[in-house]
């Protein structure tokens, strides 16, 4: 088999392709291709047909997205939906037209309404208004699920889609203003325990609730997804509404993951929320009901994770912080 990574020095693409890496080692016959993004830029239409029609994978999984924390979303947008939906169109078209019947791709829980009922079901999907500072990166993501399920109903290919919750873990982003909100509080923490601040000021109320995913376990998914039957597939989805939720069906508020964050890097100072800051949306929970029905669930505790991936900031300091 045949497998192509597209973004595979991203976190979330890079330990897909290390799970790969590892059945190929214990001797499944797998053959990985993957491109950096100078390599082969996916925006550019003619650069990814001429690739997919040279490489001809049998399968596609698709983890590369311009991605970032809601300043960069905010600062962003057009960048946000034009380079997302551009990479998804290129890469799902020319994968049909290279003859590729097999794609997973990743999209983010950012898809569902801001006020969507918690926990948040697949059904939610194009039910209501989305979070305005994330608005063009969701419809990109919402475009990507759309044209799965349009050129599976057209075509006949076997194209899917998950749909993870917060990710974080090694090989994350820690840029000061374009991370995630985990990656970011590690950083801010980490520096002011350094520097013997005696407060860290964190955005928003600290009210809002998100769920946190290492992103070990969500390339444990996307493979699990990928692996399943066709007919098991088709069973817990419908031809029009055919994503699955991927988290670990629980949610923390963001002062709680700032003080567990504090606690392992060893800052004992104060945690002082700026509400002139935006807080997002109220509560991202996903229900993870579905996934969980066909036998996949999360291992890694927010704890865990969390040391570890400070153990990996730690390791690689200085990548980390360009």
């Amino acid at each position: 088999m045949k497998v192509y990574v597209a973004g595979h020095r991203g976190m979330v693409g890079g330990a897909i392709w290390r799970r790969l890496e590892a059945r190929k080692s214990a001797g499944e016959p797998i053959e990985i291709v993957v491109r950096t993004s100078a390599e082969l830029d996916l925006t550019d239409q003619i650069a990814t047909r001429a690739f997919l029609h040279a490489e001809r994978p049998d399968v596609v999984i698709l983890a590369a997205a311009k991605v970032g924390g809601i300043l960069a979303n905010d600062t962003y947008p057009a960048e946000f939906i034009g380079d997302n939906v551009m990479i998804a169109a290129n890469v799902i078209h020319e994968a049909w037209a290279a003859g590729v019947t097999r794609l997973v791709q990743l999209g983010s829980s950012c898809i569902y309404p801001k006020h969507a009922p918690q926990p948040m079901r697949e059904e939610a999907l194009l039910t209501g208004t989305l979070e305005p500072t994330n608005e063009p990166y969701a419809i990109a993501k919402i475009a990507a699920i759309k044209l799965c399920e349009s050129y599976n109903r057209q075509y006949g290919v076997d194209y899917r889609s998950v749909m993870p919750t917060n990710l974080y873990g090694p090989g994350d982003n820690f840029h000061p203003n374009n991370s995630h909100v985990l990656p970011a509080l590690i950083r801010r923490f980490h520096e002011a325990a350094e520097a013997g601040q005696d407060s860290v000021v964190i955005w928003g109320t600290g009210t809002p609730r998100r769920e946190f995913l290492h992103v070990d376990d969500m390339a444990e998914a996307t493979l699990f997804v990928l692996d399943l039957s066709p007919e098991t597939y088709a069973a817990n989805t419908q031809p029009m509404l055919s994503h699955i939720n991927v988290g670990c069906g629980e949610d923390i508020s963001i002062r709680d993951v700032a003080g567990i964050v504090a606690e392992v890097v060893g800052f004992a100072g104060e945690i002082v929320c700026d509400t002139t800051k935006p807080d997002g949306t109220p509560r991202k929970l996903l229900d993870v009901s579905r996934l969980s029905a066909m036998g996949w669930r999360a291992k890694t505790g927010l704890r865990e994770g969390i040391e570890e991936t400070y153990r990996w900031y730690l390791d690689h300091m200085q990548d980390a912080r360009r």
